[in-house]
């Protein structure tokens, strides 16, 4: 069992549960990274080797054909698909009965996908709230919204699901929420989504949770079963790395909500005239059938089936990962938070707090850096200069703003200006009326290293803890 030093002569166990000691994996599953400390899972995770080599294997000895045909290639390609939506449901620990799987090409799809049937399903629209913690794919859906949207705290969600019970019916309704935030990490409280289902029930009204599960499932075991949300949407390749293929899960209990969109795309109807009567007939089994349009990326999903097998060979469980690099994040948030320069002064302001504690925060750390007279050094510049040195870790602006704009404590003016700039995620604009305008972000996976920590922290600590006072003006003659 490998063990990491705490810096007190005290060591503790990490990655319990792999298949064989870290460093194994490393040297075996991702060379790639022999010579990178790859600090940007929350972006995408690297895959192992054996991945795309047992995939490879696979078509290679297999003639995968269009699930339209009717020949055997084509029967025993839809037999595998259908394994693996099963078995996708299982890691999700989501009871075929009571859920369906939707193959999408990304998380933002399956978004795109459930606010577009909620559009349809009532001639007035939808309401919507949006947590502040969510990402700009979930902020997008208000645009969707013609019953009006508000962006929410914690608050607000719990005095609103507290209302709903003594409401009147209406539109239909829906919450959006992550399950972690993919900029700080934070954790949110995922019981809302069995709370919104239970006052949907007593009422009868058309209420709904999206969770977006995407940063979550990255490092922690998602139980769809416990939380119980009516529209799930995740990410494979932030799970393993390849392939490049999202998922919607749907409860059936809230599948009446997403009637196919207006546009159709082949898969969801089994008949369309092209003269006469403007009719078209609807697939009526599945809500998978239903709603998974056109050919869908069927080599994507068979190498879903090897991406599953080599993560549990590999590190066993999601809880093992979790377990992993919880323990690492705790480690990596105090060593960062203990940084002083030679005056006392704190050398990260760190956007987050919690470490330790695996229901309430993540492995993602934001943060960014100042000198000894609290200037804000330019993270652009601390990206690139870890860059040079083999540290990948990213530097992130506007892609999640509630959040951002609460953790910079930027004022409605300041937002306004960082609009008028015209600032992308990865912009080179570093400071707005000295004020950052981003943070540094550091997200680990399974297969981070107590090596890849302690790297990191050397390099903040030689580069930007300064040990005696500074020039920084310019030379003068």
């Amino acid at each position: 069992m490998t063990k990491c030093s705490t810096g007190k002569g005290i060591t503790t166990k990490y990655d319990g549960g792999y298949g064989t000691d870290l460093e194994t994996i490393r040297k075996n599953e991702y060379p790639l990274l022999k010579e990178t400390i790859y600090l940007d899972h929350t972006g995408k995770t690297p895959y192992a080797k054996s991945l795309i080599e047992s995939f490879s294997q696979d078509m290679m000895s297999n003639q995968f054909e269009n699930l339209q045909s009717m020949s055997l290639s084509s029967q025993q390609t839809t037999k595998r698909r259908e394994d693996v939506r099963l078995r996708a449901l299982e890691f999700f620990n989501a009871d075929p009965n009571e859920f369906d799987l939707i193959f999408v090409p990304s998380t933002t799809n399956a978004i795109k996908l459930v606010a577009e049937c909620l559009r349809d399903l009532d001639p007035r629209g939808f309401q919507y709230r949006y947590h502040m913690d969510s990402c700009s794919s979930i902020v997008g859906v208000r645009e969707l919204a013609n019953m009006g949207s508000q962006c929410v705290r914690d608050i607000d969600v719990d005095a609103w699901i507290s209302e709903l019970s003594s409401k009147q019916s209406g539109p239909p309704k829906l919450l959006a929420f992550p399950a972690q935030s993919n900029l700080n990490g934070r954790r949110l409280p995922v019981h809302w989504c069995k709370q919104i289902r239970a006052a949907a029930s007593e009422k009868g009204q058309n209420i709904f949770s999206l969770l977006d599960a995407a940063s979550f499932v990255s490092t922690a075991p998602l139980d769809l079963k416990e939380w119980a949300p009516d529209f799930t949407a995740a990410s494979f390749f932030k799970i393993f790395g390849f392939p490049d293929l999202g998922a919607l899960i749907i409860r059936k209990s809230a599948a009446q909500a997403l009637k196919r969109p207006k546009v159709i795309d082949g898969g969801p109807v089994d008949q369309v005239p092209v003269s006469g009567l403007h009719w078209d007939a609807t697939k009526k089994t599945s809500v998978h059938e239903r709603l998974e349009d056109g050919t869908i990326r069927f080599h994507s999903i068979i190498a879903l089936d090897a991406a599953f097998e080599t993560h549990r060979r590999l590190y066993g469980s999601m809880t093992n990962i979790s377990a992993h690099t919880g323990l690492l994040a705790k480690q990596l948030y105090r060593k960062l938070s203990l940084f002083r320069h030679f005056n006392s002064t704190k050398v990260c302001r760190i956007y987050q707090s919690g470490y330790g504690d695996r229901a309430l925060q993540g492995p993602i750390i934001a943060f960014n850096i100042k000198n000894s007279r609290g200037d804000w050094i330019p993270k652009t510049d601390v990206e690139r200069l870890a860059a040079a040195q083999g540290i990948r870790l990213r530097s992130v602006s506007v892609c999640n703003p509630g959040v951002l704009t609460s953790s910079l404590r930027w004022r409605k003016e300041d937002i306004r200006r960082q609009y008028a700039a015209t600032l992308p995620c990865d912009d080179r604009h570093n400071t707005l009326n000295e004020l950052p305008t981003g943070v540094l972000r550091i997200s680990l996976g399974a297969m981070t290293s107590l090596t890849d920590i302690d790297i990191l922290i050397q390099f903040i600590e030689d580069t930007y803890v300064e040990k005696a006072p500074r020039f920084f003006g310019r030379n003068l003659r």
